[in-house]
C-alpha cells in the first residue's frame, strides 16, 4: 500500500495536483513501485482531511495517464513501465527546470551566472549551501 505519511500539503497548488504530483515524484524515485496498491478515496480524503472527490480528481487525472489501473470494488494499483518511468522523469524534470529558469530570469540571473550557482550545489550535493 502506497503510503502517504510523507506527504505535505503546501499553499498555492491545489490539492488533486499535489497528490498527483507526490505520486509521480514517488514513482520516479523507486518509492511507488508498478503493483502498489493506493488508498481507497475514502481512505485516502479521511488520511488527508480533504473532499473524496479531490481524490477522485486526482485518482481520474492518474488513469487519464494510465498511471493507474482502477476497477470498481477493487484497489486502484500502479501501472508502471520503465518507459512510463523515464517519460515521468522528463516531464517533471522539464517543468522544475522551467519553472527555476523563469524565476532567475524575473531576478535578473545571466545565464552564465546560473550555470555557476547550479554547478554550486550540484558539487556541493545535498549540503545547505549559501550563496555568495
Amino acid at each position: 500500500m502506497i503510503s502517504f505519511d510523507t506527504f505535505r500539503s503546501s499553499d498555492g497548488t491545489p490539492i488533486y495536483l499535489q497528490i498527483l504530483l507526490y505520486i509521480k515524484r514517488g514513482a520516479v524515485a523507486g518509492t511507488i513501485l508498478d503493483g502498489d496498491e493506493l488508498p481507497s478515496r475514502r481512505v485516502l480524503s479521511a488520511l488527508l482531511g480533504i473532499n473524496p472527490n479531490t481524490v477522485q480528481k486526482a485518482f481520474r487525472l492518474l488513469e487519464d495517464e494510465d498511471l493507474i489501473e482502477s476497477q470498481t470494488g477493487a484497489k486502484s494499483v500502479m501501472k508502471l513501465s520503465e518507459d512510463k518511468i523515464a517519460k515521468l522523469r522528463e516531464d517533471l524534470l522539464r517543468e522544475d527546470i522551467r519553472s527555476i529558469t523563469g524565476s532567475l530570469r524575473q531576478m535578473g540571473i545571466s545565464r552564465d551566472e546560473a550555470i555557476r550557482l547550479i554547478s554550486q550545489f550540484w558539487d556541493d550535493g545535498n549540503e545547505r549551501n549559501d550563496i555568495d
